[in-house]
């Protein structure tokens, strides 16, 4: 695979022009994620419907451009979902990533945009990158359902 592979036009939008990346206003809950090996930080912050579904998510911070663009395309995902289904996409996300389940593996649709990131399992020195939000997000969800 090709680095230019995945720094495609799709990728580079949401670095480049991230919808999600702002400071939330009051929100319910938020999670601080760090990646001491490159020094990727972000804060991941979510309000809930009152159908207990995720109804806004916002990051704020700095880092790499895969870092960026992931938690970005994480942020549009989760809109909608349960905390239980973001879990689920959390999960299926790290092991796409990892190389954990095959590229062809019709799971991989439920990740919707966030599938473009699948080639990151081909570059292990990046994995953490990618897997910043997604891990901070699930962090965050599984603390707030042990309250």
């Amino acid at each position: 695979m090709a680095v230019t592979d995945l720094y495609n036009a799709e990728f580079m939008d949401h670095v480049s022009h991230p919808d999600y990346k702002y400071q939330m206003e009051c929100p319910d809950c938020t999670h601080e994620g760090v990646n001491p090996s490159c020094g990727d930080e972000l804060t991941f912050s979510v309000r809930f419907a009152d159908d207990g579904t995720i109804d806004e998510a916002a990051f704020t911070g700095h880092g790499c451009a895969i870092s960026q663009a992931s938690a970005d395309i994480m942020s549009d995902l989760m809109v909608g979902k349960t905390p239980e289904q973001a879990i689920g996409l959390c999960k299926l996300f790290m092991q796409m990533v990892r190389g954990e389940v095959s590229e062809d593996d019709p799971r991989i649709d439920e990740l919707e945009d966030a599938a473009i990131l699948k080639d990151i399992a081909h570059m292990p020195a990046r994995v953490k990158c990618a897997e910043l939000a997604w891990r901070t997000l699930e962090e965050m969800l599984q603390a707030r359902s042990k309250k």
